[in-house]
């Protein structure tokens, strides 16, 4: 069994299998203060394809389903994904600016891809997340504030830094289960 200060090496989670994706850069100020939850689905509500790991690794190219093709050649990322039975997979090393954020604003800084790690869970704003994915992301959460001293109220949403665009995680996330009192 790892120890707990031996869960995070070389800004990899130890427990999670490791799928270098191209779509990274280097951090501008090499600060990491913020966890962005969000959700993906490709196509939307299918949970078991290979398509996340296609478009994040940078082998997508549209054709193999309709909804897919505006996503041809996109360059996105996340620092995490955890699967519908908990299952967790690392494409981007910690200290290195995962492309998940977009165009966002966290208490009036922009670029929040700059500081933040991205999580994504399989699902959508419409359906409840699975039990091993809570399972599996609250420990990740508490280990990532643990190792680059996240502060606890720095754990958010993609809807709360892209309100205008974004509704992920949506209104079945629950947020207690990770131990954020959110009003």
């Amino acid at each position: 069994m790892v120890g707990k200060d031996k869960v995070i090496i070389n800004h990899r989670y130890v427990s999670a299998d490791q799928h270098p994706s191209p779509h990274h850069d280097e951090r501008p100020d090499d600060e990491i203060c913020l966890i962005v939850i969000h959700c993906i689905s490709l196509p939307e509500a299918h949970f078991g394809s290979r398509y996340i790991d296609d478009l994040f690794m940078g082998r997508h190219r549209g054709g193999a389903h309709p909804e897919l093709d505006e996503l041809r050649d996109l360059k996105v990322s996340a620092h995490i994904v955890i699967d519908r039975e908990g299952s967790v997979t690392q494409y981007v090393p910690f200290n290195r600016r995962a492309w998940h954020a977009g165009e966002s604003v966290y208490v009036g800084r922009t670029r929040c891809n700059d500081f933040s790690i991205g999580i994504e869970l399989v699902g959508t704003d419409h359906h409840p997340y699975s039990e091993a994915q809570y399972q599996a992301l609250a420990p990740l959460v508490s280990d990532l504030q643990s190792h680059y001293a996240i502060p606890r109220d720095a754990i958010v949403g993609h809807s709360d830094i892209a309100p205008e665009r974004k509704t992920d995680p949506g209104v079945h996330f629950d947020w207690s289960r990770i131990r954020i009192n959110r009003t």
